[in-house]
């Protein structure tokens, strides 16, 4: 799974005024879509979407006692959002690490964090 993240979220994004990824995009839509259709045509693309507006998210945390907390907004320590991810199918981890290195959201502030899906049948 390579999750797309946009780096250096400032508090325009904490507070809701940035754009509908929730953060500033450094790559247009036309490099987005000609990465998507890349990622599709070498038939790697198991899944992918991008999230809503940061604004939407809504935090959920439970304590020991078992008392449920829910918070408007995302993980208020971080300075990175979410904004997407792609689940592809490559036979190891240089060829997921190369997909991930071709990502517009790996440009500028961005990063891409690869991490394989676990698989608990094995």
């Amino acid at each position: 799974m390579m999750m797309i993240y946009a780096g250096s979220v400032g508090e325009e994004v904490a507070s809701g005024e940035e754009a509908a990824s929730g953060a500033a995009d450094t790559a247009g839509f036309e490099a987005w879509q000609r990465y998507h259709e890349q990622v599709r045509d070498a038939g790697i693309l198991v899944s992918s979407e991008s999230l809503a507006d940061l604004v939407t998210a809504t935090t959920v945390r439970v304590d020991e006692a078992g008392e449920r907390t829910v918070t408007d907004g995302p993980f208020a320590e971080s300075r990175e959002v979410l904004g997407g991810f792609y689940v592809i199918d490559v036979p190891d981890l240089d060829a997921a690490l190369d997909w991930a290195a071709r990502c517009p959201g790996s440009r500028g502030d961005g990063a891409v964090v690869v991490r394989p899906v676990a698989d608990f049948g094995a």
